[in-house]
């Protein structure tokens, strides 16, 4: 206590000493803004039979100015109140179309000036797609027809999309139920000229424990409320393919609609009071009602109440119904799933989850389809004798998969896989689907048999397959299996199974990834869909290796190592290197050794990437394994801090040994929990010569229950949230530090303070270290002046720390 009590003292008065620079947008060097600046590759939506092709464009990065629209951080949303949409949203600005057979992609015409496209939906036929069209002022919504290539506008730009997608629709085609801003829609209260009419009192009952993840951008007050209120509040109305609209329900906080399967009943779920400041919305009371499609009510299937106390840990939910949706293998069936555990996942019982279906019209008896063993956690449906369920349990990392017949619930189900679902190399695929007769994705089936995609990782590499399972005998046959050793395969689909048509992706280190058709009983060579080209060029010549090596304890670690171009390790140059990595928390030590790098993926820097400094005559160890094991009753965060030291020294070590590096001028990094790690390592090692850390959390007494992987509360654990705290170990410190911070961060348990209040205290210890705080970013960058500056920053640091490091 006497030490946090240091630490506060010189935060205090470090807060009166800090200096600040007064500095503009910078620029990279030369190598690294010719890999940033280039022109992002269209991506690829496909119909169900794939057959037309749909190309969507987007700028490589948003501006600052886009960035600083107008926003509103409410209840875990953040919106642009003037044109209401999410302020986050990813905006489309082209679109071009092409079948299989076709040369070339056309232009879709009549599109909007300035476009500004997002909420893509394909029409029933799939030979129109729907999408909405942001404005200054507000959404509009528009529908292409791949039959002409012509987009036209249907509605004004008065949609409601402040809660997602604001349409859906009509099963036969007709139009579209759509979410519109109300006519007489009340305005904002402005928070800082607002006079308060009281206190903001919140209360706690006596026993009930809210033990809650640290949320970000909640309500706070009255008046949060009532703007929360005001922008999410919509009118839903049916609107055909000419434009006109007619009321479909009244106000309301609409936050899911969707139509049965056979379009003649909607499933509509809404918000009401009481709301909460220490949850979003998406635990807000709701109730959940069955409609007919002219609007006349059904019934009401739920009313979930506020979920602010619930159980603790990552297997605890709530009492009552759950995950309601329509099953994608009836015309109109409604199924559900309650807990058996009361949500308590400390409770020992034979089965966690039970699932109900009911029928249409919705008022016979509700039946039991299936029980799990551990937490449900989805089903794929195939006809009315077959589905397949998941379950899982998170704290031993068992995942279960079973098939069961949901017309005879006395069968009992199948387990067709029982297994660690961390360990990556038995991983036996995910079943493929295809669209059925009503429209949905159902199990892609032949009589007893369905498919399953596997991504095929193992000891020796990576070779994706599709097998063929016998669900009634669990036998399986394996239909196809990458033979590329130069190359990756990715299976995206099954064309025609019996056919051996797949489609595919293919890529390698310098190959960008394009879509072919696999023919694999023709024998002849894919045949490509698209074109793109490398836009990294200047990077083919960089040396790509994924190395391994072993902790000292023995368990088997992994990196990419890339080289600089013409390196040539027999001139005996020792290279100053960039390690970037992640920890990730594992049950069992054979798990943690496994290995998803793959030296033929195609070299793609991203804004956060480390591969830029190859350019600069760096060594880049990337993703870089960093597994932290807790076996049998021990958990692995107790021994977080010597585990994630071991980890990095294997690293050093073993690059050292190979004769690349010098074990001198080495930096690590990392985004999130690595700036995490990466402030622990340097508090807690001398391995490195310095520091990255961009947008993390330090000091772990801020996100008292829980954070990461970790389920036990502070008061669980004190020991271990301080010792894993780099805010308690400043004193520490004594490594160059980089800090960098998104100054809108919107990611549970980082919140911008966390890089503040750790570099007051470092400054106030005399630790060497920077902080840039990034205007207008989140936790992920996303303007192009804000990542142009956050590399020259990282480079400086590098320069001046590592390579040339006195």
């Amino acid at each position: 206590m006497k030490k946090i009590f240091y630490l506060i003292v010189l935060l205090s008065f470090s807060l009166q000493v800090s200096a600040q620079e007064d500095l503009k947008y910078q620029k990279p060097p030369k190598e690294i803004l010719e890999l940033v600046d280039f022109e992002r590759a269209p991506s690829l939506n496909m119909d169900s039979k794939k057959q037309l092709m749909i190309f969507m464009y987007r700028n490589t990065y948003k501006s600052l100015s886009e960035l600083s629209e107008e926003e509103m951080k409410l209840a875990g949303l953040r919106v642009n109140p003037k044109t209401n949409i999410s302020s986050t949203t990813p905006y489309v600005n082209n679109l071009k179309y092409k079948t299989v057979d076709e040369p070339e992609a056309k232009q879709v015409t009549g599109l909007p000036a300035n476009p500004k496209l997002a909420n893509f939906g394909w029409s029933p036929d799939e030979n129109r797609m729907a999408f909405t069209n942001t404005t200054e002022t507000g959404v509009e919504l528009w529908c292409v027809d791949f039959t002409t290539g012509k987009a036209t506008r249907l509605t004004d730009a008065t949609l409601n999309a402040n809660m997602g997608s604001p349409y859906i629709w009509y099963r036969d085609g007709s139009g579209f139920l759509t979410r519109f801003l109300p006519k007489d829609k009340p305005a904002l209260i402005n928070t800082e000229e607002a006079i308060p009419a009281g206190p903001t009192v919140s209360v706690s009952e006596k026993g009930a424990k809210a033990q809650n993840r640290t949320y970000q951008d909640l309500l706070k007050n009255a008046i949060d409320e009532t703007n929360f209120e005001t922008l999410v509040t919509s009118e839903l109305y049916k609107v055909d393919m000419t434009g006109n609209k007619t009321l479909w329900k009244g106000k309301d906080i609409y936050t899911e609609t969707s139509f049965s399967p056979d379009g003649k009943y909607v499933l509509v779920e809404t918000i009401h009071r009481p709301y909460s400041y220490i949850v979003p919305f998406d635990r807000f009371p709701t109730a959940t009602t069955v409609y007919t499609t002219d609007g006349t009510l059904v019934t009401q299937i739920n009313d979930q109440p506020l979920l602010e106390v619930m159980p603790k840990g990552f297997m605890a939910t709530y009492q009552g119904k759950r995950n309601i949706a329509w099953r994608n293998d009836k015309p109109a069936s409604l199924y559900w799933v309650e807990s058996l555990d009361g949500g308590d996942p400390e409770k020992q019982v034979e089965y966690r989850d039970e699932v109900f279906t009911l029928d249409a019209p919705f008022s016979g008896k509700v039946k039991s389809l299936v029980k799990t063993i551990n937490r449900y956690r989805g089903i794929t449906w195939g006809n009315e004798n077959t589905a397949i369920l998941y379950d899982l349990w998170w704290n031993t990392r068992n995942m279960k998969t079973y098939v069961f017949n949901p017309s005879k619930a006395e069968q009992k189900p199948t387990v067709l896989f029982d297994r660690n679902y961390q360990d990556i190399y038995s991983d036996p695929g995910s079943f493929d689907t295809k669209r059925n007769e009503l429209g949905r994705y159902t199990l892609n089936m032949d009589g007893d048999k369905a498919y399953l995609i596997g991504e095929g990782y193992s000891q020796k590499g990576q070779f994706p397959f599709v097998d063929e399972i016998n669900l009634k005998t669990k036998k399986t046959n394996r239909l196809y299996q990458s033979p590329y050793t130069d190359k990756v395969l990715e299976i995206m689909s099954i064309i025609n199974a019996k056919q051996g048509e797949y489609l595919v992706r293919l890529q390698s280190a310098t190959e960008y990834p394009n879509y072919y058709i696999l023919n694999t009983l023709k024998r002849i060579a894919p045949q490509p869909l698209t074109h793109f080209e490398n836009p990294f060029k200047s990077l083919e010549g960089v040396s790509k290796e994924v190395i391994k090596y072993k902790r000292a304890d023995g368990v088997e670690l992994s990196g990419t190592l890339y080289l600089p171009a013409g390196y040539d390790k027999a001139k005996g140059e020792k290279l100053p290197m960039v390690m970037w990595a992640y920890p990730t928390e594992y049950k069992d030590r054979s798990s943690a050794g496994q290995s998803t790098a793959n030296p033929n993926e195609f070299t793609y820097p991203y804004y956060g990437s480390m591969l830029y400094w190859v350019t600069r005559g760096y060594a880049v160890l990337d993703d870089a394994a960093f597994p932290i094991i807790g076996e049998g009753d021990k958990e692995p965060n107790d021994t977080f801090i010597e585990q994630l030291v071991a980890n990095a020294k294997a690293a050093i070590d073993a690059l050292d040994g190979m004769g690349y590096i010098d074990r001198n001028r080495v930096a690590v990094g990392g985004h999130s929990y690595g700036a995490f790690m990466t402030a622990n390592l340097l508090s807690h090692s001398d391995l490195f010569a310095a520091g990255i850390a961009r947008s993390g959390a330090y000091n772990r007494t801020l996100t008292p229950f829980g954070f990461q992987a970790e389920e036990r509360s502070y008061w669980d654990v004190p020991e271990v949230y301080n010792t894993m705290s780099p805010f308690m170990s400043a004193d520490k410190m004594k490594t160059p530090l980089l800090l960098i911070h998104g100054a809108n961060d919107n990611n549970m348990g980082t919140h911008t303070m966390q890089s503040e209040r750790y570099f007051n205290a470092l400054k106030g210890l005399g630790a060497p270290t920077r902080l840039v705080l990034l205007p207008k970013e989140s936790h992920s960058y996303m303007a192009k002046e804000s990542i142009l500056h956050l590399l020259w920053e990282q480079d400086q640091w590098l320069e001046k720390y590592v390579k040339n490091k006195k």
